[in-house]
């Protein structure tokens, strides 16, 4: 959909360049009866795009999750500690898929078995970044999978967990389970998983 007539950006300043960038645009746009908006000014956080990887073994059918540290999350008054799908940012140039099968296995250890499934995409904060989440599905086998994981240069601190579909399901219902990549792609397994299981029976 082409925008641009509707759309008039005046100026663009960068306030932050470090890990993540942040930059403020003076525009305006034509609304609904016709008319232009007096001239707006928007902050806009721009982190770059990620992937997502729910990893499923349906001979188990049991995912792999990690849990990690997400000082955001206690900002917000929740559980420092999340648990959540394996999930990385796309560098320029890299390809989506490519990116899921490495922080899949840089996160869990696992190999994804052949080809990745794109679930679905989202805007992680459609008011306030440009960030856009590829979520993939990506069949693996569980067996022997857990332990610490993660680059010591990035600081990571990766547990793995093997949960029961089931169970992981369940802790999305009541919560336990409160990121949007990993909600959105547990929500996708609910309503897919039998007849994952059935081709590869």
């Amino acid at each position: 959909m082409n925008d641009e007539q509707d759309i008039e950006i005046l100026a663009k300043e960068t306030l932050h360049d470090g890990f993540f960038r942040m930059d403020r645009y003076r525009l305006r746009h034509r609304k609904f009866d016709g008319t232009w908006t007096e001239e707006l000014s928007r902050e806009i956080f721009e982190r770059g795009n990620s992937v997502a990887a729910l990893l499923y073994d349906p001979k188990a059918d049991a995912v792999v999750m990690v849990e990690q540290f997400r000082l955001p999350a206690r900002l917000a008054g929740r559980s420092a500690w999340s648990f959540e799908v394996p999930a990385g940012v796309v560098k320029p140039g890299e390809e989506l898929a490519d990116v899921a099968r490495r922080e899949a296995f840089e996160e869990t250890g696992c190999r994804i078995d052949g080809d990745l499934a794109r679930i679905g995409e989202f805007m992680a904060s459609i008011g306030g970044s440009t960030e856009v989440v590829t979520v993939f599905l990506g069949l693996v086998d569980a067996s022997g999978t857990g332990g610490i994981h993660g680059l010591s240069d990035e600081h990571e601190d990766i547990r793995v967990h093997v949960v029961p579909s089931a169970e992981a399901i369940r802790r999305v219902d009541d919560g336990r389970i409160d990121n949007a990549a990993s909600i959105i792609a547990l929500n996708w397994l609910a309503r897919h998983r039998d007849a994952l299981r059935r081709e590869r029976a």
